[in-house]
């Protein structure tokens, strides 16, 4: 997607006036957000800001105390776990920082698995489906994903997340265990995704160097983003 497209493509995540409280201390104030297919933001800010407990009330781990978070035009807000589990599957890719593979099973079938627990598409069509991602991402056929390296690992996990074609993508310190050159291997990839993809990409991150790779990088501070200059962390 052209960049000059991004501002008249459909929004994947709508987070309006949210907050959040835990232990006596105010995690977010009134904050908002618009994400947009074929958009990457980074969100930076010290340990403790509230950056990774703002993902999980985007995937509805956590409920807020207040505002509303909307993900491909679904609150997510008030619905069922039933509902809420099925929008996961199919509408969100979590990308985490080790990639929380299945050590056991190949990356193939670490891919394929998550299109099965979805129940999107039939065996053969989703292994294809997976098999085509794994090869557009550069990942090496292996029995087993221990064979695998870092950033290999966080390539099948990149995948995993897409398999089921989300309107939104995830990313926790997505190369925070990864040696330099993983780190920056895996980013370039991963910050190709939103236009490949037609998806929205939020990360959460410490490093400026892989913030600085979004489209746009906010800093969480004192409850609300705000624009960061690059570099900022």
């Amino acid at each position: 997607m052209a960049q000059g497209n991004v501002a008249e493509a459909r929004p994947v995540l709508e987070i309006s006036n949210l907050g959040y409280g835990i232990g006596g201390r105010t995690l977010f104030d009134g904050l908002s957000l618009l994400l947009r297919a074929g958009e990457s933001v980074a969100i930076t800010g010290p340990s403790g800001s509230g950056k990774s407990t703002l993902l999980s009330c985007v995937l509805g781990l956590v409920k807020p105390d207040s505002g509303t978070v909307e993900v491909a035009g679904t609150p997510i807000t008030g619905l069922r776990q039933a509902k809420l589990a099925r929008l996961r599957a199919r509408s969100i890719g979590m990308v985490f920082q080790f990639g929380e593979l299945l050590p056991e099973l190949s990356p193939l079938d670490n891919v394929y698995l998550a299109a099965l627990l979805a129940r999107n598409g039939r065996g053969n069509e989703a292994r294809v489906r997976a098999q085509r991602l794994l090869e557009e991402l550069g990942v090496p056929l292996a029995a087993t994903s221990q064979e695998l390296s870092g950033g290999e690992r966080q390539r099948t996990a990149v995948a995993r997340a897409l398999i089921n074609e989300p309107a939104l993508l995830l990313a926790d310190e997505p190369t925070g265990a990864l040696d330099a050159e993983s780190r920056d291997r895996t980013a370039e990839l991963l910050f190709k995704v939103p236009r490949q993809y037609a998806c929205g990409l939020l990360v959460v991150t410490h490093d400026p160097g892989i913030a600085a790779r979004a489209d746009r990088t906010l800093q969480l501070s004192a409850g609300n983003l705000e624009s960061a200059a690059r570099g900022d962390a």
